[in-house]
């Protein structure tokens, strides 16, 4: 939820111009024809999964808050932002030299699967779609997806690279609304965009998505 404290945090930070996981302020988007093909409900929880979201106070470490946000919903226990980017910087990367995070860089896709993996919880990388993620989330597993930060905060900039990490909780095919744990905004908890934002964000990593098992 926004409060004064975590407002100016996020004002004197970085700039909103940094490459990847920066900070920003979201308004719901309006909702927009769905793509699935699914029958009209929500899939998933949102409200059992909002009380796992925190506002990020590091710029490039979405994917370590996802991960986390997923561990606290599956565990119970939540680690820190300081307890899972220290978690990160001391496992080894599964796609480059050196440890899965460090501050000034963004974690890459294929990390969340072995950090996830720290935890004791076994996920699966896949390039997906809006079917999927809908049984997914209907079967109780979580769900991390790449996507496009400008696009769900209907920001001007580059609209064209995955350079963010959300928690996807829920899909509502009635109202056509994604709902999503977004580390990246004071009001990510719940975060709501329609359907078609939530799909044009997404396919900017070619609908890369970490499911759980």
């Amino acid at each position: 939820m926004t409060n004064a404290f975590s407002i100016k945090v996020a004002a004197a930070a970085w700039s909103a111009a940094a490459a990847a996981c920066v900070f920003g302020f979201a308004g719901v988007a309006h909702a927009a024809p769905s793509n699935s093909n699914s029958q009209g409900g929500m899939h998933g929880d949102p409200a059992a999964a909002a009380p796992f979201w925190h506002f990020q106070l590091a710029p490039f470490d979405c994917g370590e808050m996802a991960v986390a946000d997923v561990v606290g919903q599956i565990t119970g226990h939540e680690p820190s932002e300081h307890e899972v980017n220290s978690a990160a910087e001391n496992t080894p990367s599964a796609t480059h030299a050196g440890p899965i995070y460090t501050p000034t860089s963004r974690t890459s896709n294929n990390d969340l699967v072995v950090l996830l993996d720290r935890y004791g919880i076994q996920a699966g990388e896949f390039h997906s779609n809006l079917d999927l993620i809908e049984q997914d989330l209907d079967h109780g597993r979580k769900v991390i997806v790449g996507l496009n930060d400008k696009t769900i905060w209907n920001q001007s900039g580059d609209r064209s690279q995955e350079n963010h990490f959300v928690v996807v909780t829920g899909i509502d095919t009635s109202s056509n609304v994604v709902h999503l744990n977004d580390s990246g905004v004071t009001g990510g908890r719940d975060e709501q965009v329609s359907i078609a934002t939530f799909d044009a964000a997404w396919a900017t990593s070619d609908r890369f998505a970490v499911v759980t098992r």
